[in-house]
């Protein structure tokens, strides 16, 4: 699964864009020297988060949107459409 696609399917689970979800980490003091267990252990209690979605969205909160270009454009289940991963929700997609 791409990340894109995680973050797709967190916000069908939660309700929340990724960016809202990402709002509330950083109001929690969760940033770039957080730890990403302690970021999965929050999403699993608070929103039932699996370990894979959960980790996801920890990369965004302590690393922004940017992701690594190795399989951007590549083939294969983890392929993203580009190096930066969409924070706006599903619903901005088709404007």
């Amino acid at each position: 699964m791409s990340f894109q696609a995680y973050l797709d399917t967190i916000q069908q689970k939660t309700g929340k864009i990724p960016q809202e979800l990402v709002d509330e980490a950083h109001a929690r003091g969760y940033g770039s020297d957080t730890r990403a267990g302690e970021i999965v252990g929050w999403l699993a209690e608070a929103y039932g988060l699996g370990r894979g979605h959960a980790m996801a969205l920890a990369h965004v909160v302590r690393n922004g949107p940017q992701i690594s270009d190795k399989h951007v454009g590549s083939s294969g289940s983890h392929r993203d459409e580009s190096a930066v991963l969409r924070l706006d929700g599903l619903a901005q997609r088709d404007r």
